[in-house]
């Protein structure tokens, strides 16, 4: 036993192979930004604005590589952990540069560039951090702090920390958010930036504080009791928002992760079809929408998915359920549909009176037009052997930005073999040409 416990000591003893010294140096030397410093910041996030506006992760990645982001922050931890004021100080302020360059360089491109691209992947994906992201800056920071002080560099630790944190995108996206007035690029991404910061901070922090770093000054005068009260105060300021953030993370994905199961169990509910949901976590508590198509819902089913919801975490006060696509009724004409749809319009104009046009547009529609339903079930029977029952559904589609609506047509297909996502792709452009409508979603059952 005392042979195993001595192989694991020596497996994962660090301090042999450490030299503190010589990666304090390392690290103050970094710290600043002057001249050349300067211009490579500038010109990576210059790089890393076109990869963000082009969706083209290789350029990001590449930008990533060319920036010395890291070494105010870095020097940051490294004061926090050896109590040395000048560096915190120091650090801090050449850090408050890299931001205001950063995000001048970069908004000053988006200001002059004339491309826009319709889906902003990579930018949208820098404005809403998750707790992974918690996870990837502590343990990039431990990376980082432990390759620049072992003895033995490899050479590729530090560019894959540079990568994986990702610091210099958000700023990026925060130029992007004032360059077009924004507000959710702009919080949403210095959000993440400063997640990343502080966590790679703590990272670094802690691996000092555990080799033992020599402090900078002695530990039994004044100033360094005063010092140490300082920066206990500086760590606490920082840790205590993002604990509190990172616990608010946690439970938005949770939520998010639980409404996802649940509907996944329930897409069926006799009669009744969940088509979509939405999680919405602004809200507190949050609230999970859920959208049914079919028949409406009877008395069971409802039950059904509330207890499911209990089980999964969700109360029913946070579930809300939207039937304006069901009907009620086993058999029902195409006018009482038609009806049925333009009751629900009525009632959606009185609650929503900035979209009546965008409404009274939708229910012109629907009066129009009546649904082939016989026919088209014919016809989709020739095509794809084994469907037994078609059921079409007139609802609308809003535009969440927007909150413009546009008729859409749900098709729900049973089916005794299933369709393959290709043959349902398939089948919802061949219902859009066959009905005239762009909009339309097809829902395949057993």
């Amino acid at each position: 036993m005392n042979k195993v416990a001595n192989f694991f000591r020596s497996l994962v003893n660090m301090r042999d192979r450490v030299d503190a010294e010589a990666a304090s140096a390392n690290i103050r030397g970094s710290v600043a930004f002057r001249g050349p410093n300067v211009f490579i910041l500038a010109c990576a996030i210059i790089i890393a604005s076109v990869g963000l506006n082009l969706n083209s992760i290789p350029v990001i990645i590449g930008a990533m590589l060319i920036s010395p982001l890291m070494g105010p922050i870095l020097g940051f931890g490294l004061g926090l952990g050896t109590n040395d004021t000048m560096l915190v100080k120091d650090a801090l302020k050449n850090f408050a540069v890299m931001v205001v360059i950063s995000i001048l360089a970069s908004t000053i491109f988006y200001l002059i560039s004339p491309l826009q691209l319709e889906q902003q992947t990579e930018l949208l994906a820098r404005t809403n951090p998750t707790i992974y992201d918690v996870f990837i800056a502590l343990f990039g920071g431990f990376a980082g702090i432990l390759e620049t002080s072992r003895k033995d560099k490899g050479g590729t630790v530090i560019p894959g920390v540079a990568i994986a944190t990702a610091l210099m995108p958000p700023l990026c996206t925060v130029g992007y958010g004032i360059a077009h007035m924004e507000s959710r690029f702009i919080f949403g991404a210095l959000y993440l930036f400063i997640i990343n910061t502080v966590f790679i901070t703590l990272a670094t922090f802690f691996t000092v504080k555990y080799l033992h770093f020599p402090s900078a000054i002695g530990t039994d005068d004044a100033r360094a009791r005063r010092s140490a009260r300082w920066i206990s105060v500086i760590l606490v300021i920082l840790l205590v928002p993002i604990v509190y953030s990172a616990v608010r993370m946690i439970q938005d994905n949770n939520f998010a992760r639980s409404a996802q199961k649940l509907v996944m169990q329930n897409k069926s509910l006799g009669k009744s079809y969940i088509y979509d949901y939405k999680v919405n976590l602004e809200d507190r508590p949050h609230k999970l929408d859920i959208y049914l198509a079919g028949e409406r819902m009877e008395t069971s089913a409802r039950e059904r998915i509330y207890l499911d919801a209990e089980e999964a975490g969700i109360t029913r006060s946070q579930i809300i359920l939207h039937e304006d696509a069901a009907f009620q009724g086993e058999t029902m004409s195409e006018s009482e549909i038609i009806r049925g749809i333009l009751d629900g319009h009525n009632r959606q104009v009185d609650a929503l009176k900035g979209q009546v046009d965008s409404l009274s547009a939708t229910i012109d529609f629907l009066q129009a037009r009546q649904l082939p339903s016989a026919l088209i079930t014919r016809e989709i029977a020739a095509q794809y052997s084994g469907v037994q029952e078609v059921t079409l559904t007139i609802g609308e589609s809003i535009d969440a930005e927007s909150g413009t609506a546009r008729p859409a047509v749900i098709a729900i297909v049973r089916s005794g073999i299933p369709l393959k996502e290709t043959e349902s792709k398939r089948l919802e452009q061949w219902l859009r040409v066959r009905l005239s409508v762009d909009d339309v979603r097809v829902i395949t059952t057993q």
